[in-house]
């Protein structure tokens, strides 16, 4: 089947495209690779692509921080995308919010 199925989020679910995490650069401009361990939890950045009606602070395209290990991943026309409720997300970063609803800029 080569047609695209349209989904419909449900309740207070968010599906979120994870962006890439290859390698990153620590502050000093030291190559970290994505193969390697980091000490403790780490925090992952994703782009939300649905939303489901009883979402209140979300729009699709926001950039939102969430953490990786309370993850359920599905493949959707072969990308893979998370899974997770609403309260499951630490921070938006959008242009959006404006100064009066964040105090640091992303």
């Amino acid at each position: 089947m080569t047609e695209k199925t349209p989904i419909r989020m449900l309740h207070d679910r968010v599906l979120v495209k994870v962006d890439d995490q290859g390698e990153r650069r620590s502050t000093g401009g030291i190559v970290i690779p994505a193969t390697a361990a980091m000490g403790g939890r780490r925090l992952g950045w994703a782009r939300v692509a649905a939303i489901g009606p009883h979402v209140r602070t979300l729009e699709v395209g926001d950039r939102v921080l969430y953490d990786p290990e309370d993850k359920a991943e599905v493949e959707v026309n072969a990308d893979t995308y998370v899974l997770m409720r609403e309260r499951d997300v630490h921070a938006v970063a959008a242009d959006r919010l404006g100064d009066s609803q964040t105090g640091l800029y992303l």
